[in-house]
């Protein structure tokens, strides 16, 4: 894709199959946080504090130049930095690998299971799916300029929602109004809601604002908080919140391509204009909620329009001023054009290229079986089972073997990914870093603590920078620069 720079960050749920009450997930997630970095020794763990919630020891920076650590107690994997969807696509599915090969290794296969969804259907709580990608400084990130993104993310969900039985209540959902955020059962009067049997997004029912600057507690469409990453004269992150985790290759793929196109036409000045929504949130849920799948928002002008409508409009725009720009792009045009046609007729012809008509017709085909209603049960198990990253038991992976599903990714690309970063953006450089460290001595967690001081150097590593003991902080400022020989220089004493 044209200058641009992707990242995703997924939240993963553990589903604990034994009854053991001494052993939580979060129990879990220490094992396999600990195996991956002191025994398979893929990555360098944090020897300082990142936040007040990420102690020591939290986490750390793999040799692909990803990051694994516990969010909350969960485990969550970023990205390296990537260049291209190709990579994006081979480095998320690699997490997903690296996690479930250590759960193997562990011998826990059978104790947890690994799941890459957005809710927990027993409490609600939800896992996110963040996605980043880097824009130039001149982007105009105001309410103004951002009220063109918001359009095409609300409405996109028709092919990059993961699906969902049932939904949240009306007091777990919240809409803004004004200056406040009220849940969704004060604005219906006694009202019962719509009944959802299923819908399109996961996230939807619990976004709460379109912009916001924090993550946690009011989780926004778009989170405002400047942080990027990067040279801050140059460059902006956009941090998007509101995105499902896709088991499709090529659900995660659109997802990004699109996005990136879009953000394209809006720093260039070349945006469909008029599409601004009345209640972006409501619309959101709405949405998602539809059991007729009309899609239909209400814009700012009173006019209604449907999401297909609205993402016709995009695709248009883009086809104007991207097509032909690089291959990638002209990829992205195609695919994006044809899931908007296919979504015009029977939403079984998207079955293995978007998660929420696989899991529909996955479980359609099982109710038609078992001759029950949407109030059984076995659907919410199911619908979870689709998202079990044990190949031997996800439904994904059901799909996959059938030859239902578009591979955008070979096994091997998947494979390569969990040690090897891309090649050409700055994670190549950060690789080099987190191999080094390993070889200068003992590992961190040594009791050897004098042999340690001595040959294992104190360093501090983050997204934009590094420093080892007793040198100067190495900066890499440009996330298009690989800084590759000049951090083997720098790690030589040259």
């Amino acid at each position: 894709m044209l200058n641009k720079i992707f990242g995703l960050e997924t939240e993963y749920g553990l589903l604990v199959n034994e009854d053991r009450p001494d052993h939580s997930p979060t129990w879990y997630a220490h094992r396999i946080r600990d195996y991956i970095f002191n025994v398979q020794q893929r990555g360098v763990l944090d020897l300082h504090h990142r936040g007040h919630d990420e102690p020591p020891g939290n986490g750390g920076f793999l040799t692909n130049a990803g990051r694994l650590y516990l969010d909350m107690g969960h485990i969550e994997y970023a990205s390296p930095e990537c260049g291209s969807l190709a990579d994006v696509v081979a480095s998320d599915r690699a997490g997903d690998l690296l996690i479930q090969q250590a759960i193997d290794d562990l011998g826990l296969g059978g104790a947890v299971s690994l799941i890459k969804n957005n809710i927990d259907h027993e409490t609600d709580a939800t896992f996110g799916c963040h996605e980043n990608y880097l824009v130039s400084r001149r982007f105009p990130f105001t309410r103004r300029g951002l009220s063109k993104l918001l359009p095409f993310l609300v409405t996109r969900q028709i092919f990059t929602g993961s699906g969902r039985v049932g939904a949240a209540t009306v007091d777990e959902m919240w809409v803004p109004r004004g200056q406040i955020i009220l849940p969704r059962s004060r604005l219906l009067d006694g009202r019962d809601g719509p009944r959802v049997d299923f819908q399109l997004s996961q996230r939807a029912d619990h976004i709460m604002n379109d912009f916001f600057e924090w993550v946690q507690g009011n989780r926004s469409i778009v989170n405002t908080r400047d942080e990027p990453l990067a040279d801050p004269n140059a460059y902006r992150r956009i941090h998007l919140l509101l995105g499902d985790s896709n088991m499709a290759e090529y659900a995660s793929a659109l997802k990004l391509g699109t996005t990136a196109l879009v953000l394209q036409l809006i720093e260039e000045g070349h945006a469909p204009d008029g599409l601004q929504l009345a209640d972006p949130v409501e619309s959101l849920q709405e949405i998602s909620q539809d059991q007729a799948r009309k899609w239909l928002v209400t814009l700012e002008s009173g006019k209604t329009l449907s999401a297909l409508d609205i993402q016709e409009q995009y695709l248009e725009a883009a086809q104007r001023h991207c097509k032909g720009q690089d291959q990638e792009t002209d990829w992205v045009l195609e695919q994006w054009e044809q899931v908007l046609q296919d979504l015009k007729g029977d939403y079984t012809k998207l079955v293995g290229r978007v998660d929420w008509a696989s899991k529909l017709w996955l479980l359609e085909t099982y109710r038609e079986a078992e001759r029950v209603g949407w109030d059984d049960p076995m659907l919410k198990s199911l619908d979870l089972e689709y998202h079990n990253l044990n190949a031997g038991r996800g439904l994904y992976f059901g799909l996959l073997e059938e030859g239902k599903v578009p591979r955008f990714m070979a096994d091997r690309a998947v494979e390569l990914a969990q040690d090897r970063p891309p090649r050409d953006t700055r994670a190549f450089g950060r690789s080099e870093v987190v191999r080094h460290l390993p070889a200068c001595g003992p590992p961190p967690d040594s009791d050897d603590q004098p042999v340690r001081d001595r040959f294992y150097p104190a360093y501090i590593i983050n997204w934009s920078a590094f420093q080892l003991r007793g040198r100067d902080p190495f900066m890499m400022p440009n996330p298009f620069k690989t800084y590759v020989q000049e951090v083997k220089a720098h790690l030589s004493g040259g």
